[in-house]
């Protein structure tokens, strides 16, 4: 620069390079997690990933289908075993809990269902005599449960599709898988924005000095392009590395490790509350395995059950049933109760949203496993958010650094 020129104009750049430095990283956190849907016009983008030809999409709801399972990958396999942990229900304990909502239930079905095959039957019939009809329906229902929740244990396997069911609820839910990751890296992602300011203002520190002595006009914007990728490159590396406790000053001083890797005990926590790892004992097993990937074989066999349990309630209805409408009418309106009951079931199954979440205490189980993980396999919870699109996420921070540069040289100088 010449001797003469105004010595503010150089004492501002490292506090600009300083504001380029945070706002490249703050906007690429943002980039990262918004917008759930893609903005602008979809011309030449590659199908899942967030940029196109004009517009973005963040990255983690681009992928949502991908980091949910890469997600669910983890937990089932190294926290938590399926059968063990849907083992810890006891069937007689679910039917007895349940036993309120079948009550309402039954009563409501069977009273329509008779009044539309039999109405002529069923209103002259005393109101003792259909009372016990439905006090029949309510003998039958702890054996129906009961015989229906041992088999689910025992082909949990065969019938709950863990993964499809938390990657459906995630891809329709993006907002949530969002949340998921901001809760468990709250503090690693204010650390990525603040840090850009100080990484910003140290580099340009030695971008004032060049450009002291050496002010062509490349030097700005290309100073602006480094501080861009070099701020969000550190800044994820300190993060996420070193993966296992590194000694410095041969042990002497202090042992370094990622940001993220010394709060596994406090992530772990975090992570075993997020909402579609307890969507398992809250939303209950009922609605849940309906909706799986396996559901028809959930479909087949509460089916089985509900056809057993509806031939013994109206056993004792079938002489009155079949002489005043006949045999084929009886087995139509048999097939209507065990379809009713079917498809209403899920709605009381909130009875037993207490005992499910007290039983298979899945919070506690995922903590406790969460804990017990090497750091290798901690990184793994969070760092593929990063991993997916790093390389996109820094070059779009150089590019933006690169344009504040060009504003620096336009208007400062």
């Amino acid at each position: 620069g010449e001797p003469d020129a105004e010595v503010w104009k150089f004492l501002i750049m490292p506090f600009m390079s300083g504001l380029v430095g945070y706002g490249t990283n703050w906007l690429a956190l943002k980039m990262t997690f918004y917008p759930l849907e893609f903005w602008g016009i979809e011309i030449l983008r590659i199908k899942d990933q967030p940029l196109g030809l004009f517009g973005w999409q963040g990255i983690i709801p681009t992928k949502a289908a991908k980091m949910a399972g890469t997600c669910t990958e983890l937990m089932t396999t190294k926290l938590i075993n399926v059968k063990q942990v849907f083992s810890r229900l006891e069937p007689g304990e679910f039917s007895k809990v349940m036993e309120p909502g079948l009550i309402s239930m039954m009563d409501t079905i069977i009273n329509e269902t008779a009044t539309s095959y039999v109405p002529s039957i069923w209103e002259f019939l005393p109101d003792n005599v259909r009372d016990e009809c439905v006090l029949k329906a309510l003998e039958e229902s702890p054996q129906f449960l009961t015989s229906f929740m041992e088999d689910v244990k025992e082909h949990i396997d065969d019938i709950f599709d863990l993964k499809h069911m938390v990657i459906e609820h995630c891809v329709a839910n993006k907002q949530l898988l969002n949340n998921i990751f901001m809760e468990c890296g709250d503090k690693e992602f204010k650390f990525i924005e603040i840090s850009g300011f100080y990484f910003g203002f140290l580099f340009g520190l030695v971008q004032m000095i060049i450009f002291y002595f050496y002010d062509a006009d490349w030097v700005l914007p290309a100073f602006g392009f480094i501080v861009g990728i070099a701020t969000n490159f550190i800044a994820l590396k300190i993060i996420f590395e070193p993966v296992e406790p590194t000694k410095l000053c041969c042990g002497l001083c202090f042992s370094f490790q990622g940001l993220f890797l010394r709060r596994q005990d406090a992530v772990s926590e975090i992570f075993a509350k997020c909402p579609f790892l307890i969507v398992p004992h809250n939303a209950s097993l009922l609605i849940l395995t309906r909706r799986s990937g396996t559901s028809q074989n959930f479909f087949d066999l509460l089916r089985a059950h509900t056809l057993i349990f509806t031939e013994n309630l109206a056993g004792g209805l079938k002489p009155l049933v079949v002489a005043g409408v006949g045999a084929e009418k009886f087995t139509k309106m048999k097939e209507e109760i065990a379809k009713r009951t079917m498809d209403e079931l899920p709605g009381v199954i909130h009875y037993s949203y207490d005992y499910t979440t007290l039983a298979l205490d899945m919070e506690k189980t995922i903590c406790k496993a969460m804990k017990g993980l090497s750091s290798a396999e901690f990184e793994g919870v969070l760092h593929p958010v990063f991993q997916e699109d790093e390389a996109k996420l820094i070059l779009i921070g150089g590019v933006l650094g690169m344009g504040v540069g060009f504003v620096q040289l336009f208007f400062l100088f």
